[in-house]
């Protein structure tokens, strides 16, 4: 398996919004990237969020990772108050 991680910030005031594009729509989305396992929202308060995206093999992070700049770029950038975070690799131990 293999993992991406994106840290966000954003504007406190829109975090309500930014969870429920979220949710509608770049879920759905990401959900049809090749080898999708598992998708988390991670909600850290004050501007701050997480996203964990697990899938059978890097080339399926891989396909996440330009499903979510694209989407970022078109929907949430101007939402964003600095440039995502990214970490990925594979996963070397769960449950």
């Amino acid at each position: 398996m293999y993992a991406v991680i994106r840290h966000y910030h954003y504007a406190p005031q829109d975090e309500a919004e930014i969870e429920q594009m979220v949710r509608e729509k770049f879920v759905p989305l990401i959900k049809k990237a090749k080898g999708f396992v598992r998708y988390y929202w991670l909600n850290g308060g004050n501007g701050e969020c997480a996203s964990l995206s697990v899938f059978k093999d890097k080339a399926g992070a891989e396909e996440s990772n330009h499903l979510a700049a694209d989407y970022v770029r078109n929907h949430l950038s101007k939402r964003l108050v600095q440039k995502p975070e990214i970490i990925e690799g594979p996963v070397k131990a769960h449950d």
